[in-house]
C-alpha cells in the first residue's frame, strides 16, 4: 500500500488558473492529463518525488459527472468552492478490498492529449463521498504512472487530515502508516474545519522552500 496521489478540485472555469497558481508555487508545470470519459471529469497532473503525484481535477458538463461516484464527489467539491478533495492509496491487489467492501471495483481510463492511455481499477469512492477523511483505493493496470511524466522537483512533507485515525484505520482494514514513508501525518479536530472531515492541508518541499496547500 502506497500513498499514490492527492486530489484537488477546481471548477471548470477556474481550472487553468489553479493549475498555474499551484504549479508556480511548486516550481513545476502540470501535465494535461486528459478526460475521464466514465467519470465526466478531466485533470492536470504534476509528478512528485516518491512515486506520487498531485492532480487538479474538475467536473465536466457531462451526464457521467452526475452518474458516477467519482463524478459526484468532484462535482460536490466544486460546488462547495473547490479545494483539497482526498488522498488515494495504490494497492497491488484490489480484489482484497472488493471482498472486504462487498462490491466490485470500477474500471478507470483516460487518454492523454498525446494519445497514450492509462488504465486502472478503483474502489471506495462511495466512502469518500460520504466522509472525505476516507481515501479510496486504486490498482494501476498500466506501468506509465503519472509520477513518471517528468522529473519531479517537489515532494510531500506533511499531511494535515481533519478526522479520526481509528476511523480511517477501520476503513482501510489494516495499519496504513507505512504507506506514508517519509511523510508526517497530523490529525486535526474536524471542529477546526467547520465540522468537516478530509484533507486539511498538504505541506510540500520545493526548490524554493516550503509551500502549504489548503
Amino acid at each position: 500500500m502506497h500513498l499514490d496521489h492527492i486530489s484537488y478540485v477546481a471548477s471548470h472555469d477556474h481550472l487553468i488558473d489553479e493549475v498555474q497558481r499551484i504549479g508556480s508555487r511548486l516550481g513545476a508545470g502540470f501535465m494535461d492529463g486528459g478526460i475521464h470519459p466514465r467519470f465526466g471529469t478531466r485533470n492536470f497532473t504534476l509528478p512528485l518525488q516518491g512515486g506520487r503525484y498531485l492532480e487538479i481535477v474538475c467536473p465536466l458538463d457531462h451526464p457521467a459527472a452526475d452518474a458516477s461516484p467519482f463524478g459526484k464527489v468532484v462535482s460536490q467539491r466544486a460546488q462547495d468552492g473547490g479545494g483539497l478533495l482526498t488522498w488515494v492509496l495504490s494497492v497491488s491487489n484490489i480484489s482484497t478490498f472488493e471482498k472486504r467492501l462487498g462490491r466490485e471495483s470500477v474500471d478507470g481510463h483516460r487518454r492523454r492529449p498525446d494519445g497514450s492511455d492509462l488504465h486502472w481499477k478503483q474502489i471506495g469512492v462511495l466512502g469518500t463521498l460520504e466522509d472525505r477523511q476516507l481515501p479510496f483505493f486504486i490498482e494501476w493496470l498500466t506501468e506509465d504512472h503519472p509520477s513518471k511524466e517528468a522529473k519531479p522537483v517537489a515532494k510531500i512533507e506533511k499531511l494535515e487530515i481533519a478526522g479520526d485515525p481509528e476511523r480511517v484505520r477501520e476503513w482501510i482494514g489494516e495499519d496504513f502508516e507505512s504507506a506514508f514513508a517519509g511523510i508526517a501525518l497530523e490529525w486535526v479536530d474536524p471542529a477546526e474545519n467547520d465540522g468537516e472531515t478530509g484533507i486539511y492541508a498538504v505541506h510540500f518541499s520545493t526548490p524554493t522552500g516550503s509551500f502549504r496547500l489548503d
